[in-house]
């Protein structure tokens, strides 16, 4: 079987002029989109056009992204001042989710970070000299001391923890009421991604898991993270919630659930995806 190529490739280096090219513009964390009349398949679409002039202000600096179905794309940053406009509308990333192409919410997540990482790498960390875009690869690079900087891509993992039919979840501060989420955390300098699991777990819930197991990972662009997502079975250990993280920490039966997370994320795919297996007879 010949595999599927995606359908969204990025690539750093020049792109060919194209009447028809798409521009994903943010206005700060929000992405500037066409809003589409109602019966439509999506409600928003980026704007196309040749050149940066379909946009509402003209962009700080922008940036080659690379293809959809073999179109030219391009990351721009607007300044904060860009004005409205009749008939578009300035939505986040976790708006646009299921409400345009699947391949224009992929390339809108890469594009939020390319247009992160430019705005916030002008200058080399070593010297203060202004960097310079290199060729053919998604880095700058400083001509002074020759250092190189690439985007950041930041690791956490996030794991479900099961135990028969029932699973730990979790609430933080930040969530909206009633949902609850799964442990996660950040990946450490010098720790495996296993390491991570093990002890984000302890940390904030106080048991003990075993049988890690790796599930899947998924970008995040909120602003540059990827989650790896894990399965592993509960070992032992009470629930001791670490209150500098959590607000509450309990266990669920598949039947009784509490709110999930939303359907983007990886964490509302370990669920479903657990659901699934315990569905089975």
């Amino acid at each position: 079987m010949t595999p599927t190529l995606p359908r969204f490739r990025a690539h750093p280096g020049p792109l060919p002029a194209a009447p028809d090219a798409r521009w994903f513009a943010f206005r700060g964390n929000d992405l500037f989109v066409r809003v589409l009349p109602e019966g439509g398949p999506h409600a928003y679409e980026v704007p196309v056009a040749a050149d940066a002039s379909a946009l509402p202000a003209s962009p700080v600096r922008t940036q080659p992204l690379g293809w959809i179905d073999g179109i030219p794309c391009h990351s721009a940053e607007l300044p904060e001042d860009a004005p409205e406009r009749e008939g578009h509308a300035y939505v986040s990333l976790r708006r646009l989710y299921g409400r345009a192409d699947a391949a224009v919410f992929e390339a809108a997540g890469t594009a939020f970070q390319v247009q992160y990482w430019d705005r916030t790498h002008q200058f080399c960390s070593v010297c203060a000299t202004p960097l310079t875009l290199a060729e053919g690869e998604r880095s700058k690079r400083c001509p002074r001391c020759a250092h190189q900087f690439f985007p950041k891509v930041t690791p956490a993992t996030i794991v479900l923890i099961e135990d028969g039919p029932r699973i730990l979840m979790t609430r933080a501060p930040r969530f909206p009421p009633g949902m609850y989420g799964l442990v996660a955390g950040f990946v450490e300098s010098g720790e495996s991604l296993e390491a991570c699991v093990a002890r984000e777990v302890a940390e904030e819930t106080g048991v003990s898991i075993t049988d890690i197991t790796y599930f899947g990972s998924q970008p995040w662009p909120f602003p540059h993270q990827v989650m790896v997502g894990f399965v592993a079975r509960y070992a032992g250990g009470e629930i001791v919630v670490n209150k500098d993280e959590l607000e509450e920490a309990a266990w669920f039966h598949k039947d009784a659930l509490p709110n999930l997370p939303p359907a983007l994320s990886i964490a509302r795919q370990l669920v479903d995806a657990w659901l699934s297996r315990h569905a089975k007879p």
